[in-house]
């Protein structure tokens, strides 16, 4: 079997804060590990020779089907899961530069979503969400 990432060696992702004029931002609850059940930020893994910021618009395009125009970095966030043990390391941006209406699109991976503010998220949150939700309140705002 070949090494797998998060698992074999640590693995690279990104994820997508997508966050409305309303102050909400979209949450999916993850149904695979790592940290299966838990609400996350769209995202999954980085490609071979692919941007990690356009890995996380593809990945918010595939999970949302939203349409996703400009991202910024937010931060980075390192994890060591250890109940599910797998290590990642994600670059995690923002956007508010989107169109369409979030759907489940992809629901072997994902079991609900919604909106919620940064301030009420619902529980369980994934160590991803909480790092990026942590820099989004520590940002300027325009």
């Amino acid at each position: 079997m070949p090494a797998q990432p998060g698992i074999d060696f640590p693995g690279f992702g990104t994820g997508l804060v997508v966050l409305r004029d309303d102050g909400r931002i979209l949450l999916y609850r993850r149904v695979k590990a790592p940290e299966a059940g838990h609400w996350n930020i769209p995202g999954g893994k980085v490609d071979h020779m692919e941007r990690s910021a356009d890995a996380a618009r593809r990945e918010a395009e595939e999970e949302s089907g939203l349409t996703i125009g400009a991202v910024s970095l937010l931060c980075v966030s390192e994890q060591v899961i250890e109940s599910d043990r797998q290590h990642w390391i994600s670059v995690i941006y923002l956007t508010q530069d989107f169109s369409g209406e979030a759907t489940i699109t992809e629901p072997d991976k994902l079991s609900d979503m919604g909106w919620f503010l940064p301030t009420e998220l619902p529980e369980p949150v994934s160590a991803f969400t909480r790092d990026a939700v942590q820099k989004l309140a520590l940002r300027p705002r325009a």
